[in-house]
């Protein structure tokens, strides 16, 4: 952490490097444009959810841009990310809105709300087609800072050491997840618990944590974590991550129409990998996967998280106008894909 902050303040590993340098505008005229962003996911899991977009990207745009993308942590803590994207320090992130506390009324629904959707395809239904993309453009748009893209990850299940098969069992667990997740669980006992992405696996080894509720099994085996947890619970409090690609507002505005055309469709193209990595992924490690014994909650039991679930949605809209918004696009969608039924709901 301090060789990081050294070299944002113009001290690192390569040499000197002022503060007023490494924040210039990265649009020069007859120069290739350089950009520095940022994914919440480590190494591992970078490979998958935006690594295979941005090399894409790099090979198109040849000589005229280049997109250096860095991991968890390794510029600037996540926690920090929209604060440095704001300033200029980086230029571009994927991350959710919680994660990188980004200072909006849409930052508690970023991450895992919870409930708000069941499959990943609801995602990009909801900003795509029921006006959230609108409205996260305009509440980033108000910090200098522009909302690219919006997609689906993976759902939100436990990873524990010791098997959870009842309410009962969450209470007093050590976790490790999302901030508004962690609001959310905390009523049935379970312990948030923030740490740096890359402590997680030594922190359950250690018993610092019980457990993580941070992802889907397919990241579980992918970055390490299924090596250290036994057990898996089947019960999710969301259907997928929502996350999305955001930018300095100059920067993105500095690039001409084609590449900015040339970024959109990287990051279509990402969502989609993502779409068949997770969904194929889930499946195949729940039946195949030999590191963690599945276990659930009873249906009946499990009701109760989801009858909160509608009690917390109702807590968060009273606090904002936009909120209530949110939240009541929510309860339209959602009731709209009931009433569709088979294949969009199974009740």
């Amino acid at each position: 952490m301090t060789n990081r902050r050294k070299f944002l303040t113009g001290v690192g590993a390569a040499g000197v490097v002022s503060a007023s340098s490494f924040a210039a505008p990265a649009v020069h005229a007859n120069k290739k444009i350089v950009w520095r962003m940022q994914t919440y996911a480590g190494p591992a899991l970078a490979e998958h959810v935006v690594k295979p977009a941005i090399d894409s990207f790099n090979k198109v745009a040849g000589d005229e841009m280049e997109i250096q993308l860095f991991f968890a942590d390794q510029l600037v803590p996540t926690g920090e990310l929209f604060r440095a994207m704001q300033k200029g320090t980086i230029d571009a992130v994927q991350s959710d809105d919680d994660s990188m506390a980004s200072p909006t009324e849409v930052t508690v629904f970023g991450g895992y709300f919870p409930f708000a959707s069941r499959y990943s395809l609801d995602v990009p239904v909801l900003f795509n087609q029921y006006g959230l993309g609108e409205i996260w453009d305009q509440e980033y748009s108000k910090v200098g800072v522009k909302h690219l893209s919006a997609g689906a990850w993976d759902p939100c299940h436990f990873a524990t050491k010791d098997p959870i098969r009842s309410l009962e069992d969450l209470k007093g667990k050590r976790v490790f997840t999302f901030p508004t997740a962690g609001r959310f669980l905390s009523q049935f006992g379970v312990v948030p618990v923030t740490l740096p992405w890359e402590d997680i696996e030594v922190a359950v080894q250690t018993g610092e944590l019980d457990g993580i509720a941070w992802s889907g099994i397919t990241e579980d085996y992918t970055v390490g974590w299924a090596d250290v947890t036994n057990y898996f619970l089947t019960n999710n409090i969301s259907g997928a991550w929502a996350g999305s690609f955001f930018a300095n507002m100059d920067r993105y505005q500095e690039l001409p129409d084609h590449l900015k055309e040339l970024l959109k469709l990287t990051m279509d193209s990402s969502h989609y990998y993502r779409q068949w990595w997770y969904w194929g992924g889930e499946a195949h490690l729940r039946t195949q996967g030999t590191k963690m014994e599945l276990t659930s909650i009873p249906d009946e039991e499990w009701a109760q998280v989801e009858k909160a679930a509608v009690k917390f949605w109702d807590e968060i809209a009273a606090e904002s106008e936009t909120k209530a918004k949110v939240v009541q696009i929510f309860k339209d969608y959602n009731a709209a894909m009931e009433k569709a039924g088979r294949p969009y709901r199974y009740s």
